[in-house]
């Protein structure tokens, strides 16, 4: 089995970012995926900040980026974009991968872009690991995890959430702080686009709990005009 690192940095609200960093010094060997161009479909409407890639969306980017069968995926970044990468591989159906801190490499660093080998990814996509709003809405005894800091969980205005506040009913289990005891259940994550409540789900996994993901997320939930819980 051959290892293909993949740098997964971003930044929110600066697109360019993850490529600038990437470029400035990388894991050797490692290709590069964007949250936004390769994790995410920003052409879909409605459907939150950063919907989900279709099936051959993500197996484009997955292929330029080395990751097809044989290849065990060791994905880095920040802000959840590893983990994102995670979810998205085993939602398409590949299980050979895994998340490593950036801060746990002390090698050398490559600087400017590096091509990966060349692979082909085959998507195989599983049903049942995401949630819409709907089914939210009627499902109460869900437990629902809000990803975000506390002060967006709590409804306090701030500069990312247009409709601060959270779904009714749901507990806080920040992604930049160790996962708190959550209560047993159906566990479905979110955050504001997606992105960090994948960071719950790969802690989740690691506890040997399972959990969904609400892809649309605040972003979705708020534009949509649904129950706003505060406080």
């Amino acid at each position: 089995m051959r290892y293909q690192f993949v740098d997964c940095r971003w930044e929110l609200g600066n697109p360019a970012r993850g490529g600038e960093l990437y470029r400035a010094g990388h894991i050797p060997g490692a290709s590069f995926l964007d949250v936004d161009e390769d994790l995410s479909d920003l052409s879909v409407p409605d459907a939150g900040r950063h919907p989900l890639p279709t099936a051959g969306r993500f197996a484009a980017a997955a292929s330029r980026a080395g990751i097809g069968e044989g290849v065990f995926v060791v994905a880095y970044g920040n802000g959840g974009g590893a983990e994102r990468l995670w979810w998205l591989l085993r939602h398409f159906g590949h299980d050979d991968c895994a998340v490593v801190d950036v801060g746990s490499w002390h090698g050398p660093l490559t600087a400017g872009a590096e091509p990966a080998q060349p692979a082909s990814f085959v998507p195989r996509p599983r049903s049942g690991d995401t949630i819409d709003a709907d089914e939210i809405g009627a499902r109460p005894e869900l437990v629902l995890v809000d990803a975000r800091i506390p002060s967006r969980w709590r409804g306090e205005p701030n500069p990312i959430d247009t409709v601060p506040g959270r779904i009714p009913g749901a507990v806080n289990a920040p992604w930049n702080e160790p996962l708190p005891e959550l209560p047993g259940g159906e566990i479905v994550a979110y955050c504001g686009s997606g992105v960090t409540a994948c960071v719950v789900l790969h802690r989740l996994y690691l506890h040997g709990r399972e959990g969904r993901l609400y892809p649309g997320s605040w972003s979705e939930w708020s534009a949509r005009g649904l129950p706003v819980e505060k406080n």
